[in-house]
């Protein structure tokens, strides 16, 4: 912009040493244009729609004074009146530069209202040269907006496309990550799977063993049935932990009918309410009443539902609520649970739908998981936003 405004300045001092009118007046309205012409992109008044508006204003104006004093009808300058015009084509709509070109014509004209009508003979002009001096501003005008309309349109395709290519790297980078993320579950779900198969023998012979361990020392004082009762438990723990892991590793069983999402919804929340050490955290429900039935396995959904709602009462403080919210989306049936607790950071955000990984010291990593899991086999999608210290909302997302 800078350099632009030297060259407007270079150009009007051309024509000012060029001219030929030399006096005072003539070389100060040139000078007045020139510098108009350098600080109008300089104001930023003049660049809202109104602003433009008057700078163009201005312009005929200054212009018509140097035309009516350098000659009128005959003066040199005629051609100056292209400066408004092509700056009116070039920012502003047709109708725009239809008012201004129009405008700028009648400027020119109006000064055979300044002749003596008896006696036009008098004066040096011909009536064709006016005339074509007049339609060439409409031409001018004209076929500039033409070409600055196809500049604005390629520009506007241009920033189609790059919008386009931006969303559709966005998508190749999500794709790939799921890519990569379905990978390493494919190879942790063998791993997994073999290693609970081999794991279940031996927690089976250990367990017989303590049973008649237990029989055998029920006389001994206490000491040895306690222990065996321990061993019994830990087995049992880890033969629960083993079946998770087979759930996680193997293909799901889905029993696909359709279902009215509310109605698996509200299992989840009933079953939530009535576990004996759940948290003191209240569950309300938000629901859209033209939500669509949807195709699904209820109980595997049920499950989904129902970890979602105790991860985030988990999360959430004492005495606070979660919010269960349906809604249709584009082609999806939108469930959010949404919760005021501790939120998740930045770099955990990209991990907890990863087998085994967990911030809860006694936790395991697999909820979140298997609940991908279960909702990739339904052909939909889950979603979390989350901020250190203003809750999550976790956002399954159910094709219709």
């Amino acid at each position: 912009m800078g350099g632009m405004g030297i060259v407007w300045l270079l150009v009007f001092a051309a024509i000012a040493i060029a001219g030929p009118v030399q006096d005072p007046p003539s070389l100060t309205l040139l000078a007045a244009l020139g510098v108009f012409q350098f600080m109008e992109p300089r104001i930023q008044a003049f660049q809202s729609a109104r602003g433009m508006q008057v700078a163009v204003g201005i312009k005929i104006l200054l212009c018509y004074l140097l035309i009516g004093y350098t000659g009128a009808l005959n003066s040199s300058y005629y051609l100056i009146l292209l400066l408004p015009v092509v700056g009116a084509a070039t920012t502003m709509g047709a109708w725009g530069t239809v008012a201004v070109t129009t405008l700028a014509m009648l400027s020119f004209l109006s000064f055979l209202f300044f002749l003596p009508w008896e006696d036009l003979s008098r004066f040096v002009f011909d009536w064709k040269e006016l005339f074509l001096r007049a339609v060439f501003l409409p031409v001018v005008g004209l076929s500039t907006y033409q070409l600055a309309e196809a500049n604005r349109l390629e520009a506007r395709k241009s920033q189609e496309t790059a919008k386009e290519l931006a969303r559709a790297n966005e998508e190749l980078v999500k794709a790939e990550a799921a890519v990569r993320r379905s990978e390493r579950l494919a190879a942790l779900g063998q791993l997994t799977a073999g290693l609970a198969h081999e794991l279940r023998n031996p927690l089976g012979t250990i367990r017989v063993s303590a049973e008649m361990l237990k029989k055998v020392s029920a006389d001994d004082g206490g000491i040895g049935r306690e222990m065996t009762e321990y061993i019994t438990s830990e087995v049992d723990r880890a033969n629960s932990l083993v079946t998770r892991f087979l759930e996680f590793a193997r293909p799901l069983p889905l029993k696909p009918a359709v279902t009215d999402v509310h109605e698996v919804i509200d299992r989840a929340v009933t079953q939530y309410d009535r576990s004996a050490d759940r948290p003191d955290v209240s569950v309300y429900k938000n629901y859209d009443p033209a939500l669509r039935p949807v195709s699904l396995d209820g109980e595997w959904m049920e499950r989904v539902f129902y970890n979602l709602l105790r991860n985030a009462a988990e999360a959430s403080p004492a005495g606070s609520s979660i919010t269960v919210k349906t809604r249709p989306v584009e082609g999806f049936v939108e469930i959010a649970v949404i919760d005021r607790g501790s939120g998740i950071t930045a770099e955990h955000r990209e991990s907890i739908f990863n087998p085994f990984f967990t911030t809860k010291p006694s936790g395991v990593g697999l909820g979140l998981a298997i609940v991908s899991k279960i909702i990739d086999e339904h052909g939909g999608r889950i979603l979390v936003e989350s901020e250190p210290g203003q809750g999550s909302v976790f956002r399954v997302l159910l094709p219709v």
